[in-house]
């Protein structure tokens, strides 16, 4: 973890890095979507607007809510965009929430707590995640729920054995309360209704339908798939959403378009937002470093 997180603030230092994930950024929905059939303007901008304010403020005053360190709303919500484009730029993901642990890490709050922090986030999502596709009437596959339980033994054997042998890496701050839950878990609930605004949007710009529930459920199922890594719009989870559509009567075609073009649209608020907030953040380290050698210069 300590490593990556090295990396990854190299990159995020890197000038030339930068530029080219900004490249990349631009060029894939610039490339996919005017490969992909003709589809309907309107029901993608429908839906992806309140995917933008669920994932880019629900999603991070969720994750201020558990974890109660003072730091601002918009430090949050800065944090947060510049977090997603570093996901989307990793494979599954993960250099998103390294990168929140690291973001954390540089205010000051020890590492435990940190990893505690974003923990906590992932799991009340998992939480949200899992209400919303009990509520849309869908069954989890047993291996989704084998999978949910056997992470939640790993991480309470991960906490013993590391109490035992290395106490000091672990969190100081105290676990959020059940106040700090219900609140990050409505927030999560919200969110989950964004994701479904999405997908309904993707699905009608193919000039087909879906009901709220199915699309919730075919997201949901899809999350097993999430466990192996790959590229945004081109991981497993990606491929089973498209057959879970599939599924639920929408033709093949029109769920890889879907699919694709919910891939793709997830790339334009990361650039616009977290683009935006990573170069601003490279700029405030600049200066940082200038007034720290004018400092050991006088």
């Amino acid at each position: 973890m300590v490593r990556m997180r090295a990396r990854i603030r190299a990159l995020v230092r890197s000038k030339t890095v930068l530029v080219a994930g900004v490249a990349v950024s631009i060029a894939v929905p610039v490339v996919t979507l005017p490969r992909l059939p003709a589809v309907t303007l309107w029901p993608l901008v429908l839906g992806l607007l309140p995917w933008v304010v669920g994932k880019y403020v629900l999603c991070p005053l969720r994750w201020r809510a558990l974890t109660g360190a003072g730091l601002s709303r918009r430090w949050h919500l800065r944090a947060y965009a510049e977090s997603e484009l570093i996901g989307l730029l990793t494979p599954g993901h993960v250099g998103a929430d390294v990168w929140r642990v690291a973001r954390l890490h540089g205010t000051g709050m020890g590492h435990g707590d940190a990893v505690l922090s974003v923990g906590a986030d992932r799991f009340v999502g998992a939480i949200g995640l899992i209400a919303f596709v009990a509520f849309a009437g869908t069954t989890l596959p047993t291996r989704m729920l084998l999978v949910a339980v056997a992470v939640g033994a790993a991480a309470v054997l991960t906490v013993l054995v590391v109490r035992r042998l290395r106490p000091g890496l672990l969190p100081s701050r105290p676990l959020p309360g059940p106040r700090q839950l219900a609140h990050g878990l409505v927030l999560s609930l919200g969110y989950q209704l964004s994701i479904a605004g999405l997908l309904l949007g993707t699905v009608a710009a193919t000039g087909h339908s879906l009901s709220p529930m199915a699309a919730l459920g075919a997201f949901g199922a899809s999350q097993l798939a999430g466990a192996i890594p790959g590229p945004n719009g081109a991981s497993p989870r990606d491929v089973a959403l498209v057959v879970a559509l599939a599924a639920l009567g929408v033709p093949w075609e029109a769920a890889a378009v879907a699919v694709a073009l919910k891939a793709s649209l997830a790339w334009l608020p990361a650039l616009a937002l977290g683009g935006v907030s990573l170069l601003l953040f490279r700029r405030a380290l600049r200066h940082v470093h200038v007034s720290g050698d004018a400092v050991t210069a006088s």
